[in-house]
């Protein structure tokens, strides 16, 4: 009895590995690089076909091992298709995420190459700037973390902001670069569909165009003094200067799981000892904060919830708008500002 239970749990989870393989086969086929659309539309239908008919077979001893044996090499042809296309730095890209940024490092000097800055009107309408500046790891002496929510309380895009001397501060966000004629999809973001690009900005562009730009939906904007060791945080600056350089030498792709905004902040602060264990708040990023307030790497003076009314920054942005000083003055503090 016990036997014949294990055989047909056995051949049960066969059966949903296998259905679980065309429903991922179909999108990668559907999503398949740049193809044309309906070609990939056709060729994903014919692989849901094929599958159905390979699951049919499987509820038929006679020719249950001959179809999953030619499903498997079926698959497995799809696989290393799809493992194969490359990711590409030579693309009709949106304009604000069509320049690189780079940098060269000359012991304690990192000049740090096309520093976004856009002029914006509307989140859409701007004119596209740039600058170059030099930053001295001498004076790198914060770290702040940026969430930005607009779908509810469990979904963030964080990125971080490295300050120097308090005056001058460079901010990092990694997202998706996306070509003219696309837009962001999670789903999407599975399947190869777009490229990594690490965003290196001014304050006045990557958070501001959030707080004060975008409507559609609007977002919610909150920043967060992270605590550290000095040298912890220009090891993370030094990291992260590594990669956007990597980048441009050899794009990589974006995945909406383990390649995103957040586990990618998580990855590279495995630079420094005592770095934050993983955790499913990382995947669910709109937990980020608490998660790293509970690990003591926020201020815990005060409880979280007094801590995140502070760290709202919209109206001080929108306040600040294009002041030289914008930076400082986001950091004005409800607790700070108080007489």
């Amino acid at each position: 009895m016990i036997h014949r239970a294990l055989r047909w749990a056995g051949l049960l989870l066969l059966a949903l590995t296998l259905l679980g393989m065309a429903g991922w086969g179909a999108l990668a086929l559907y999503y398949f690089d740049h193809l044309n659309a309906g070609l990939r539309t056709g060729l994903a239908a014919a692989f849901a076909i094929v599958s159905l008919g390979a699951l049919a077979a499987w509820a038929l001893p006679r020719w249950r091992w001959r179809a999953v044996g030619a499903y498997l090499v079926l698959f497995a042809l799809l696989l290393s298709s799809w493992l194969a296309i490359e990711p590409s730095n030579d693309r009709d890209w949106q304009p604000e995420v069509a320049v690189l940024p780079y940098a060269t490092i000359d012991a304690d000097r990192v000049t740090v190459h096309n520093i976004r800055n856009f002029d914006y009107r509307t989140e859409t309408d701007f004119t596209p700037a740039y600058y170059d500046k030099t930053f001295e790891l001498k004076k790198l002496d914060s770290v702040d973390l940026v969430a930005s929510y607009w779908m509810g309380p469990d979904i963030a895009h964080t990125f971080l902001s490295f300050g120097f001397a308090g005056k001058d501060y460079l901010a990092i966000s990694i997202e998706t670069r996306k070509e003219r004629h696309e837009s962001y999809s999670s789903l999407q973001g599975f399947f190869r569909q777009y490229e990594l690009y690490y965003v290196v900005a001014d304050e006045r562009d990557v958070i501001r165009v959030r707080t004060n730009y975008r409507r559609d939906p609007p977002e919610d904007v909150y920043l967060y003094r992270l605590k550290g060791a000095t040298d912890n945080a220009r090891h993370l600056f030094l990291a992260y200067m590594e990669k956007i350089n990597a980048l441009k030498e050899r794009p990589e792709f974006y995945n909406t799981l383990t390649t995103n905004c957040t586990t990618n902040i998580w990855m590279h602060s495995r630079v420094n000892p005592g770095h934050p264990p993983f955790s499913w708040k990382i995947l669910t990023s709109g937990h980020v904060p608490r998660l790293l307030y509970e690990a003591g790497r926020l201020d815990t003076s005060v409880p979280f919830t007094e801590l995140q009314r502070r760290g709202r920054i919209n109206s001080l942005a929108q306040a600040a708008d294009k002041a030289e000083d914008f930076s400082q003055r986001i950091r004005v503090t409800p607790a700070a500002s108080a007489p």
